[in-house]
């Protein structure tokens, strides 16, 4: 997910938002539809968020749809950057911020690392200092709508100092590690950490300790 010379124009009403865009980033007025695979059909009888691997308890937490919904709501202002080079700015996310699954169900203290799963087996690798940022929210709506199945209904993960491909969409739940794994474009040739304001596209661009090898 072309640098403005003189920031990002915003009109009356907007949030305060950057004026500056990460480098290689272009201005992304609208929201394009970015994805691998077919959008699944959502069943919410069926539906289920996990928590499992290195828990504090050695237990799997779990939340239906309904249950999760019922989690405290929150909202934040973060941008959105596309490895593909669009960044959308401003956008206000509302759901469950990572920090209250950490609450919920918390962590072994050896955890380093989270994978995040998502429908059709995706996944997506991150620090748990990245996990728990403040900002990091699983996402139900945008700019007060509700997703739609496009972007990621019922539930996407926004991790707003990352590269767009580490929140992914259709979440379904977190894996707590104690050591890294790649991920799904991780292993396909995408860079470990993914910071936009590194530049941190791709796997070739790693420095010693970014990453597992490949």
């Amino acid at each position: 997910m072309v640098q403005p010379e003189s920031g990002v124009h915003r009109e009356a009403g907007m949030p305060d938002i950057s004026p500056e865009l990460p480098p290689g980033q272009r201005l992304q007025r609208g929201w394009p539809v970015t994805h691998y695979g077919p959008v699944p059909k959502f069943k919410p009888e069926r539906w289920e968020f996990r928590v499992f691997g290195a828990t504090a308890d050695g237990e799997k937490r779990c939340w239906n749809h309904e249950e999760f919904s019922a989690l405290p709501f929150s909202t934040v202002v973060a941008d959105l950057h596309c490895v593909t080079k669009f960044s959308m700015l401003g956008a206000e996310w509302g759901g469950v911020p990572a920090r209250a699954i950490l609450e919920l169900a918390p962590p072994a203290p050896r955890v380093t690392h989270v994978m995040v799963w998502a429908e059709y087996g995706y996944s997506a690798n991150m620090r748990l200092a990245d996990f728990a940022d403040a900002r990091t929210i699983f996402a139900t709506h945008k700019d007060g709508e509700l997703l739609t199945a496009e972007h990621g209904f019922p539930l996407r993960l926004v991790v707003p100092h990352l590269y767009a491909w580490k929140g992914p969409k259709w979440v379904r739940g977190v894996e707590y590690m104690t050591a890294d794994r790649r991920g799904f474009w991780e292993e396909r040739g995408y860079h470990n950490v993914g910071d936009p304001w590194g530049e941190q596209r791709y796997s070739y661009q790693e420095e010693p300790g970014d990453g597992p090898e490949l």
